[in-house]
C-alpha cells in the first residue's frame, strides 16, 4: 500500500506549549503519534521554535534592529530545538534530518529539484526531514508568517497528500461565536475566499503568523491541489485525532 504524506507545520505556539520554553513532552507527543502512523503516512516536518529555543538559554545585548536579534536567537536555538527533536524521536525508534530553506530557493529551479530529491531520499530512508526557514540569511518567515507559507511551498513542491498546521485553536472560528464569546468552529470550507472575513488580525505571543497566513498558506496548497486541515496541536494526539475525526478543526478542502 501506498502511504499517503502528510506535509505537518508545528508553530512554535505549539511547540512551547504557550509557554516561555521548548515543551519536550510536546514534542514527544508528536513523536509517538507519528510512530504509530508510520505504516500508513509518511510526513515531513515544518518547524518554528528556533527563538524560542534560544531564548530559554540566553538573553542578548544589542544595540541595533530588533530583527537581527531574532536573526541570531535563531541562529543559537535551531541546534536546540534539532537535538530535543532527535533526542525524543529516536527513542521511539524514529530518525530525523535537518533542512534550511528561505524562499529564494523556490525561484530557483536547479534548488527545488535538489529540494525534493534530498527530502525524497530521506523520506524513502525512513528519515523524517525537519524543515525550518534559514533565518540567518532570511527573514520572511520571523516578520510575517511563523513558517506557515513556508510550510504550504514546501508540501506543493513535494506533492503532499495534506497539509495539517498545528496552531492554537481548533481551527477556525465564525467570527460571531468568537464575538460572542462561544467559539464555534468551520469544520469544512470548500477554498479559502470566504474564510477571511471570519478571522481577527490577533497573533499569539511566540508566533508571528495570525490566522491571516494560514489561510494565505492553504491558498497556496489548494492551487496544488492539497487539502488543509487546521487543528488545535495543544491537544495530545492532535494529529491521530484529527485523522480519526475525533475533534474540532477545519478543514479546507480542494475545489
Amino acid at each position: 500500500m501506498e502511504k499517503k504524506r502528510i506535509l505537518l507545520k508545528i508553530g512554535s505556539n505549539t511547540l512551547t506549549k504557550e509557554t516561555d520554553q521548548i515543551s519536550r513532552g510536546k514534542i514527544e507527543d508528536i513523536g509517538r503519534q507519528i510512530e504509530a502512523l508510520k505504516n500508513e503516512y509518511e510526513f515531513i516536518i515544518v518547524s518554528s521554535g528556533a527563538i524560542a529555543a534560544a531564548k530559554q538559554f540566553v538573553k542578548l545585548e544589542h544595540h541595533g534592529e530588533e530583527m537581527n536579534v531574532k536573526q541570531a536567537l535563531a541562529s543559537i536555538g535551531q541546534p536546540h530545538l534539532m537535538r530535543i527533536f532527535q533526542e525524543n524521536f529516536r527513542e521511539l525508534g524514529l530518525f530525523t534530518s535537518q533542512c534550511l530553506l528561505s524562499y529564494s530557493d523556490f525561484e530557483n529551479a536547479d534548488a527545488k529539484a535538489n529540494i525534493k530529491n534530498t527530502i525524497n531520499v530521506l523520506v524513502a530512508n525512513n528519515f523524517i526531514p525537519i524543515i525550518n526557514e534559514n533565518d540567518t540569511v532570511a527573514t520572511d518567515e520571523i516578520q510575517f508568517g511563523d513558517n506557515d507559507k513556508l510550510a504550504a511551498l514546501t508540501a506543493a513542491l513535494l506533492k503532499a497528500d495534506l497539509l495539517i498546521i498545528a496552531t492554537n485553536t481548533y481551527g477556525i472560528y465564525t467570527k460571531e461565536s468568537f464575538k460572542n464569546g462561544t467559539p464555534e468552529t468551520i469544520a469544512t470550507v470548500s477554498g479559502t475566499q470566504h474564510l477571511t472575513k471570519e478571522i481577527s488580525s490577533s497573533k499569539s505571543s511566540h508566533g508571528t503568523g495570525g490566522m491571516q497566513s494560514k489561510i494565505e498558506a492553504a491558498t497556496i496548497a489548494q492551487e496544488a491541489g492539497i487539502e488543509t486541515w487546521i487543528v488545535n496541536g495543544l491537544k495530545d494526539n492532535f494529529i491521530s485525532d484529527a485523522i480519526k475525526d475525533l475533534s474540532k478543526h477545519t478543514k479546507i478542502i480542494v475545489r
